[in-house]
């Protein structure tokens, strides 16, 4: 008999949401290093699917969209930390680029998943990369000349448990 189990039900939604959102880290990341895309334009968040617009210089090629989707999923692999500073916003601004700033803010919460993005936001983050699960690319559209709309999802995890009755009874 195996000694580990596979787990392969749907998770639930606001986990996927989780996920999700720091798949969008890394993507936004991605598109900044790849395209030196400032910031995504527009973003929805679903438990399916999610998409996000950029700025790029040039229609997309599939080639280019195959780059994306691979630089993100090795981003992944590399299970990065992810981690939060809160600051104060004239402190955060002499280090991070701010680009979204709630009006009024005194503070300012920072979300750093390893070296690859440091990024102002308020929302929930798994707490290492290799629980995101693998990052696809299910189609893109060039919404402008200058404007991609990528839609993407995370592939569910399969959890690997060590297998029930191998406790020591005495």
């Amino acid at each position: 008999m195996s000694d580990k189990w596979d787990i392969s039900q749907r998770q639930p939604a606001a986990e996927k949401r989780i996920r999700m959102h720091t798949a969008e880290h890394i993507l936004t990341a991605v598109m900044h290093r790849l395209f030196a895309a400032p910031c995504n334009l527009e973003m929805h968040l679903g438990e399916k699917k999610s998409k996000c617009d950029y700025t790029v210089s040039h229609p997309i090629s599939m080639e280019e969209i195959a780059a994306i989707e691979d630089t993100v999923n090795a981003e992944i692999e590399k299970d990065y930390q992810i981690t939060t500073e809160v600051l104060p916003i004239e402190e955060a601004k002499t280090i991070y680029d701010l680009w979204k700033i709630p009006p009024g803010a005194a503070t300012i919460r920072i979300v750093k998943i390893g070296d690859i993005d440091a990024t102002p936001c308020r929302g929930k983050h798994v707490s290492h990369t290799n629980q995101i699960g693998r990052f696809r690319i299910k189609s893109y559209t060039m919404r402008e000349e200058n404007v991609v709309r990528i839609r993407f999802g995370v592939e569910d995890i399969l959890m690997i448990q060590p297998s029930i009755g191998t406790e020591n009874r005495g």
